[in-house]
């Protein structure tokens, strides 16, 4: 045979094996990335819609997170040429053949590794159960996020005016307060909506310790002072006072705005001194009895805030749940004061709604299913997707960074 057409056949084949090789890194991440993202990214949001559900259900949440995805990839090609005997009167002629076959053999093989870390130890639980600092709240509600839906989701109470205290937990079996509140947060809304109240920082000082003879402090211990954010001033002819600056934050309403019906209507809701253009902001600092607040009102806006896992509890009485459950006891049943069965919508109003469904809904933004029953948030429900959105950010920031030894799941899969 001749050898030049084996020759290029060879040649050709490896070119082709080569090609492959050098396409496999990029290719693979190309094919894949989007992949994992987005398939951690759905069952994230359908792992947290499931532990609302849960918790409308009083049963316990439970989380696994991913903590690392290992994707490796194979791929292995072999070439060769196969003999083309004949046959001379009936017998394989030795050593004869007219032709050759070339043959290529081209395998891959993806083998991801992926490790899920149970969240349920000490350090998660602790933040689960630890409320949002104050300038937690502070940071949200000067974001764009809309402030009636930070303090609707994260605020017990605010002036100890009362957010549906008891539904930070299993479902209570008397209706909650929360009329006042709803009705000073929404004039809230409307004076951020046009600009009339911004949050800000203000500074206030206080003298620590007594003071010094003036003999008694050095330049070293000026320079020192100012490093730690203090500072030495003169007392006159006695001697030296030691100033700490303290910043914190206040709310600043607009002057022209005082007398509209928005900011009547919130100063009267959370007790507030008509006529204040900035009210301090504090946490859980005021005594939580209205016969003890100041006769012409306060000036400041006292927060007590909620954990993780009570604004979880809130929004899960947002989530429907079907008839026959109710009627077979699955879930607890709110009672208004005549008895009647309460509409949780009163509080969960544009801010939360779980819809209920026998067959998997077809326009789901994000669904699961539980107790023989699929339970979603519609598509073209933006409320509810923006709060279920910043519910899942602010999981990840309040719950990330598990630094003890809990058992990893590692489970190798291959394809």
């Amino acid at each position: 045979m001749p050898l030049r057409p084996v020759a290029l056949t060879l040649a050709l084949t490896a070119s082709l094996g080569l090609a492959g090789c050098a396409g496999i890194g990029p290719q693979s991440l190309d094919d894949t990335r989007l992949q994992y993202n987005e398939v951690i990214k759905r069952t994230t949001e359908e792992q947290l819609l499931l532990n609302i559900v849960r918790l409308r259900y009083t049963d316990t949440p439970s989380s696994l997170a991913v903590s690392a995805i290992a994707a490796q990839f194979e791929r292995s090609q072999s070439v060769g040429l196969a003999p083309f005997f004949t046959a001379v009167g009936g017998d394989v002629a030795r050593n004869s053949y007219t032709a050759v076959l070339p043959q290529a053999q081209l395998m891959g093989a993806d083998r991801p590794t992926f490790s899920l870390t149970p969240l349920d130890d000490q350090e998660f639980t602790r933040k689960l159960f630890t409320p949002l600092p104050l300038d937690g709240v502070i940071y949200l509600a000067k974001t764009t996020w809309p402030i009636s839906k930070v303090f609707r989701l994260y605020l017990e109470n605010l002036n100890w005016v009362p957010n549906a205290q008891s539904a930070s937990g299993p479902t209570p079996r008397q209706a909650p307060p929360v009329g006042e509140f709803l009705r000073g947060v929404q004039a809230l809304q409307t004076l951020q909506d046009r600009g009339a109240i911004v949050f800000g920082v203000a500074e206030r000082e206080e003298q620590v310790g007594g003071t010094l003879p003036a003999g008694a402090v050095s330049a070293a211990d000026l320079i020192e002072a100012t490093k730690n954010g203090l500072e030495y001033r003169p007392d006159g002819k006695r001697g030296w006072r030691l100033i700490r600056k303290l910043a914190y934050p206040v709310l600043r309403l607009d002057p022209d705005e005082l007398a509209s019906p928005e900011m009547r209507r919130f100063e009267e809701v959370f007790h507030l001194r008509p006529g204040a253009t900035e009210l301090q902001i504090t946490q859980e600092a005021l005594i939580p009895f209205r016969s003890t607040l100041p006769k012409d009102g306060v000036t400041s806006l006292d927060l007590e805030t909620r954990s993780l896992l009570q604004a979880l509890y809130y929004v899960s009485h947002g989530v429907e749940v079907p008839a026959e459950h109710r009627a077979r006891g699955l879930v607890t049943v709110t009672r208004n004061a005549d008895g009647g069965e309460f509409d949780w919508q009163e509080v969960m109003r544009d801010l939360f709604r779980v819809r209920t469904a026998a067959e998997r809904p077809a326009r789901a933004h994000v669904a699961v299913r539980y107790k023989g029953q699929w339970f979603y948030v519609d598509e073209t429900d933006q409320d509810t997707k923006s709060t279920f959105s910043l519910l899942v950010e602010l999981s990840r920031l309040e719950l990330s960074g598990k630094t003890g030894p809990g058992p990893q799941l590692t489970l190798p899969v291959g394809r």
